[in-house]
């Protein structure tokens, strides 16, 4: 019966560890992503006070609202997680507390008893006739042990209160503190509330504006998707080349082929690529994600899909744009109406940079890992200084927020 008891009580103990632990833990996440989002709305907001003198666009400001208000309803969202998950922590620890408190008081209370039956007990003569009323010699020596073992448990009582007593003590302040971090993030909640509120009427103010006249608004967002998909096209057609010249040697099946034929060289390259996915450093050194990969609806016009097959970085003036990975570069493409293109190969993946005002590579030029291979071109018009990226596995597109580090 005491074994099976031991091991529940074992089993609880624990329970109540991985509990704690998987408790702290998750606090902890949640803790590195508030601190991330904050970041990033001031990262937001630095850009957008930097070009505040420019006249910006309305179709601009809605994106960059959209954004603010997309990054405050995540930090919001994670704030609000934090302090359920601390309002549970200090239950827990409120239910601690009380049993600590309970069992505390039952200790002190058998000590106190102890204690008094010891004082009526402690003279001298009580003892020395508690032993010489033994019937023999081995009662008296039973009677001695008896004596010191109870010596010993007084002692380990005390000791018990005082353990007792300073875990009591240490659960009190660290539920004081869970009760000032749950304050604090109430209080930033609040904040972060009101912040929010008045990015929405200033996005409804806007939109309105824009729905008076929401064909001239689509018509500009159809205009820059033709630029868009201009360049994309020229940007297929070098990889498709590029596909089939290294393919024209081999054999016919080869020749067709949809990938790159790669080089020892260059198949250590890719693998070593593709082992640095999620690491990959950013193309420019600060900067904010706008508008995201894949199928996605306009701002402005819901009814207009945007097909991005890559990411928009919004970053300061004169950015140093910088290659992710070593490469070759494959090719610099300069079209009228945009700016240039820098496509560089790393085995069968390419990287390419688009919008960019100054270079610093050409075609042919091998680069080292976040090597300046130009700068970001700055709207004069409106201050906006967007990088437009992409990666490609041979003549695919992939999601570029796979590859770079906390993207």
């Amino acid at each position: 019966m005491f074994k099976k008891n031991l091991y529940i009580f074992l089993g609880l103990c624990l329970f109540s560890i991985m509990f704690s632990f998987a408790q702290s833990s998750k606090q902890k996440e949640l803790e590195n992503r508030r601190l991330e989002l904050t970041r990033e709305i001031n990262k937001i907001n630095e850009l957008l006070d930097s070009n505040k003198s420019k006249q910006k666009s309305q179709i601009t400001v809605i994106e960059d609202l959209n954004y603010k208000v997309s990054v405050r309803e995540n930090l919001i969202k994670v704030t609000n997680q934090q302090a359920n998950l601390l309002t549970r922590e200090i239950n827990n620890n409120q239910k601690e507390i009380s049993a600590n408190r309970e069992e505390l008081k039952v200790l002190k209370d058998n000590y106190a008893s102890m204690i008094r039956k010891s004082y009526k007990n402690k003279n001298k003569s009580s003892r020395v006739m508690f032993l010489l009323s033994s019937s023999n010699f081995k009662q008296a020596y039973k009677r001695i042990q008896y004596l010191n073992q109870y010596a010993d448990y007084q002692k380990k009582q005390g000791e018990n209160i005082r353990t007792k007593t300073e875990a009591l003590q240490k659960s009190n302040q660290e539920l004081l503190k869970k009760k000032e971090a749950k304050n604090k993030l109430i209080a930033e909640n609040k904040i972060a509330q009101k912040a929010l509120e008045k990015e929405r009427k200033e996005h409804e103010s806007i939109m309105n504006v824009i729905k008076k006249d929401l064909n001239k608004y689509a018509s500009q967002i159809k205009e820059k998707q033709r630029e868009a998909k201009k360049i994309d096209r020229a940007i297929d057609k070098i990889i498709r080349d590029a596909i089939a010249k290294s393919n024209k040697s081999k054999s016919k099946a080869a020749a067709s082929s949809k990938g790159f034929a790669l080089t020892a060289e260059a198949k250590a390259l890719a693998k070593d690529f593709l082992s640095n996915k999620g690491k990959l450093p950013w193309p420019v050194e600060k900067g904010i994600v706008k508008v995201r990969y894949g199928r996605q609806p306009s701002p402005i016009d819901r009814t207009v899909t945007i097909n991005s097959n890559g990411v928009r970085i919004s970053t300061e003036k004169n950015a140093k744009v910088r290659a992710v990975f070593a490469g070759e570069v494959m090719s610099v493409i300069k079209q009228k109406r945009s700016n240039p293109t820098v496509l560089i190969k790393h085995g069968n993946y390419i990287t390419v940079y688009k919008n960019l005002g100054k270079l610093s590579v050409k075609q042919g030029d091998k680069v080292s890992t976040k090597q300046e291979i130009g700068e970001v071109f700055t709207n004069p018009a409106t201050g906006e200084t967007v990088l437009r990226f992409s990666v490609y596995k041979d003549n695919s597109t992939e999601n570029p927020s796979s590859w770079i580090f906390k993207m």
